[in-house]
């Protein structure tokens, strides 16, 4: 049996490993269960009160709101400006020497920033990649850590160092996010037709059950969410599959052979299986969030252990993931979990990259759908290996990213 709970007494926290306690906390008894505030405290000075930051009846409505703008159909709408931009980058590296070293974080940073630009805000985000790239580190360097104030529980009107360091960044997401609304709300008093993006959609979204619309702050706030959290989880993700396949040769020739096989750049619709067991299964190694958080409000049992009121309940995917009595050989590479019925042997609630519950991740089929249009593009033409001698490991803020970037030499192929 996998450990149940983990509680320390002093100072009221439990570390959930067992999928049905976890399914339990998120989805059984969630009402019981709501983010934390100390989660809370570092995702809310960037990220305001979104549908990723928000709780109770005002996450509801956003989240009704929200689901139809991240439908499979809707979904579908997008994949042709997915091909577009991941052909740009394509080129875009076709002109840097044969054999050349590349920084790939820093490259897939750059990519699904331009993804965003051209799916959620068809008019651009009105900033270079770069600079929104600067913001997003900083923003994981200071607002993205936990102040000592917020673990001892201090008032709120003692100054936080990381959020003093960290104005510069809220500024720049202010000032980025009020010229998109107003360019947007520009063109649509110009009379000319709204692009079909997610930004208009947002701003003519109404509540299903209400017909209210969206607030103003809540419309700024999930802009800021889409593009930090849509931005940073994605680029974390493809940068560590191509780190692995260069270290499985024999996964990253089926991958290749795969892509050439089946897909088709100017039609990126192709069923590929192989090349979406490998992101999962890099996702279970590196998962885009390393850390989920809840508070209990109430008494409750949890796999068999007692949990009082005010406990903080914690999963962690980085080790449910690993664990030894949940997966075969659980530090090894092997996608095959994912391919054909073993997918069915694996625990719902023990496989968690995008979350779960009825809090999963709304944008889970969109980045899915991104991961996979971009390494077709990108593997058809491309192989990766990582620089002689670069580090790697992985960095925790808010995400999972590579400490020290990702250096890769970048030869062309043919496929």
């Amino acid at each position: 049996m996998p450990i149940q709970v983990r509680q320390t007494i002093v100072d009221k926290r439990a570390l959930v490993c067992d999928p049905a306690g976890i399914r339990h906390v998120f989805l059984d008894n969630a009402k019981n269960y709501p983010k934390n505030e100390l989660q809370l405290r570092m995702l809310r000075p960037a990220l305001g009160a979104g549908v990723l930051t928000s709780n109770g009846e005002d996450w509801r409505r956003q989240r009704r709101i929200l689901a139809p703008l991240f439908s499979p159909q809707q979904i579908q709408v997008f994949t042709a400006a997915k091909a577009r931009v991941a052909a740009h980058a394509v080129e875009r590296l076709r002109q840097t020497q044969d054999g050349s070293f590349v920084d790939m974080s820093l490259e897939m940073g750059r990519l699904t920033l331009e993804m965003l630009e051209h799916t959620l805000f068809s008019q651009g985000l009105g900033r270079d990649a770069s600079e929104f790239q600067h913001a997003i580190t900083r923003y994981f360097d200071t607002l993205g850590q936990l102040d000592a104030f917020d673990m001892l529980g201090l008032p709120d009107f003692l100054p936080r160092l990381n959020r003093l360091r960290g104005r510069a960044t809220l500024k720049f997401s202010a000032r980025v996010v009020n010229d998109i609304i107003a360019n947007r709300r520009h063109l649509l008093a110009s009379g000319a037709d709204a692009p079909p993006d997610i930004l208009t959609l947002l701003l003519k979204a109404q509540d299903p059950d209400t017909g209210r619309f969206i607030s103003e702050q809540e419309l700024r706030d999930n802009i800021v969410t889409f593009i930090g959290a849509g931005h940073e989880t994605t680029a974390n993700a493809l940068t560590w599959t191509l780190y692995i396949l260069s270290q499985a040769p024999d996964w990253r020739a089926r991958v290749e052979a795969e892509i050439d096989a089946c897909f088709d750049p100017a039609a990126p619709t192709a069923h590929l299986p192989v090349t979406k067991a490998v992101v999962e299964e890099t996702m279970r190694l590196y998962p885009p969030v390393s850390m989920m958080s809840r508070v209990a409000l109430h008494d409750d049992m949890v796999a068999g252990t007692a949990i009082r009121a005010g406990t903080i309940v914690t999963v962690a995917p980085y080790v449910l993931h690993r664990h030894q009595t949940l997966w075969n050989d659980p530090d090894v590479f092997d996608p095959e979990r994912f391919l054909g019925a073993n997918r069915s042997d694996i625990d719902r609630y023990a496989y968690l990259p995008f979350g779960v519950g009825s809090r999963v991740c709304i944008g889970m089929g969109f980045a899915m759908s991104e991961m996979l249009v971009i390494l077709g593009h990108f593997l058809r033409e491309f192989r990766f290996d990582l620089a002689p001698g670069h580090p790697v490991a992985p960095e925790v803020r808010l995400t999972m990213r590579p400490a020290h970037g990702m250096k890769m030499r970048v030869r062309k192929r043919q496929a």
